[in-house]
């Protein structure tokens, strides 16, 4: 797909993109590190990467609305896109979800938040294989 959003020649949303998927994931196993460990120091940057990860995540995801909203309706591409986003904006909503359950003791997270964030994980695994399908394979647009 080509996007609608660049700068200078490359997607805006393939750039920012990264941040949001290292970080979250990221996180994750820092949870399992302070699982193993119990090192408060573990949980509070896992906590904080989930901060950052979901506020790239917007970021990211309003380019990526950009773009989807210029591939034509009625296009296999278009129910990819939306499958992508409504899909990452699930995951959005787990990790935010698993950041205020951690807000009064980040550094002794509840077993909830870190399911979250793994069930967070396991999702943007999909909505990424999703995006790389529109990304990579989806050169051309189809129609039904």
């Amino acid at each position: 797909m080509h996007a609608r959003a660049q700068l200078f020649g490359h997607p805006i949303h393939l750039i920012l993109i990264v941040f949001p998927l290292g970080l979250l994931a990221t996180s994750f196993f820092f949870d399992l590190a302070w699982l193993a460990t119990a090192r408060a120091q573990l949980a509070l940057v896992s906590w904080w990467m989930i901060f950052a990860g979901v506020i790239g995540g917007l970021a990211a995801g309003l380019f990526g609305l950009v773009d989807w909203l210029a591939i034509p309706r009625g296009t296999r591409a278009r129910r990819v896109g939306a499958w992508h986003g409504g899909g990452n904006a699930i995951v959005a909503v787990l990790f935010s979800v698993s950041w205020l359950l951690r807000r009064d003791a980040p550094e002794h997270p509840e077993a909830l938040a870190i399911a979250l964030s793994g069930l967070g994980v396991l999702l943007s695994v999909l909505t990424g294989w999703l995006g790389g399908e529109l990304a990579d394979r989806m050169e051309e647009v189809q129609e039904i």
